[in-house]
């Protein structure tokens, strides 16, 4: 069973094999250019798919085909390509070109997840009895398209985040003149309203010790979106170490969810080789 539909794969690689650059087939400094070829990308970029689809181990994946050593290799390969981050950001113009990004309304919150072996942006849970655990600050638009995040332990409260989250606009230029930021009660402060103040953004924060349902703004959107991340297992149960690639595969799923969005809420209006029979 394919870890993800075919008409989503095949538009995923051939944008990403687009972005790789030329390799030989084998080594150019063997002097007899006989020694074992290059293990073809496909190959690892569908690898890459699986471990981050069921979050299982490079061990696990690895068969006759690819080893887990070269699986790291490659992604390492091309996180210092910027393979990743080029790939989200031609996903999300693409995404505005064809749709369009609502970038008038935007939703921050935290999320916190397990983070079993530890690593540079790891810390003691709160809500999982003092375990290892993530926290993410996550940005999405008024649809809940991702549009960044910020990563940190899972001691950190939301608040503090909040800045460094905002920054990320700054690589979605030019942005509307009015952006409404949806914020829950634990932004509810002086300290976020100025916050908001300075860059010119309003701000509609939920106020502590008021219940209202979560759909009373535009918020429920990037909680949406978290739901989404966490589907992916690599996210949800993160055993990497190094925040490079953790951002790299939180890049990878990004992407994913933003053309599986783009081709849903495209069916009925555009046609294309490959479109699928039915709307996804």
């Amino acid at each position: 069973m394919p870890v993800l539909p075919s008409w989503l794969t095949e538009p995923l690689w051939g944008q990403f094999s687009a972005l790789l650059p030329e390799r030989p087939h084998y080594h150019p400094d063997h002097p007899l250019h006989c020694h074992r070829p290059r293990i073809n990308d496909r190959i690892v970029f569908d690898k890459l798919l699986q471990v981050l689809r069921f979050g299982c181990s490079y061990e696990a994946i690895a068969d006759t085909t690819c080893s887990a050593g070269t699986i790291r290799n490659r992604r390492d390969e091309w996180i210092r390509l910027g393979i990743f981050r080029q790939l989200k950001q031609i996903a999300l113009d693409s995404y505005d070109r064809i749709i369009g990004l609502m970038l008038d309304q935007i939703a921050i919150d935290g999320s916190i997840t397990k983070a079993p072996g530890g690593g540079e942006v790891a810390g003691r849970s709160p809500v999982d009895r003092g375990k290892q655990g993530l926290k993410r600050s996550g940005m999405t638009d008024g649809y809940g398209i991702p549009l960044g995040r910020v990563l940190a332990g899972a001691n950190n409260h939301d608040s503090p985040l909040l800045a460094s989250t905002l920054d990320r606009l700054t690589d979605l230029r030019p942005l509307p003149e009015d952006i409404t930021v949806h914020l829950d009660a634990g932004y509810d402060s002086n300290k976020t309203r100025d916050l908001l103040a300075e860059r010119g953004l309003h701000g509609q924060i939920a106020h502590k010790g008021e219940k209202a349902p979560i759909q009373a703004s535009q918020r429920w959107h990037v909680e949406r979106t978290h739901a989404w991340q966490n589907a992916f297992r690599r996210l949800s149960h993160c055993y990497e170490r190094r925040v490079a690639v953790i951002d790299a595969f939180f890049d990878l799923a990004d992407t994913i969810i933003t053309v599986r969005s783009l081709i849903r809420r495209s069916w009925t209006t555009h046609r294309w080789d490959n479109r699928p029979r039915r709307r996804p």
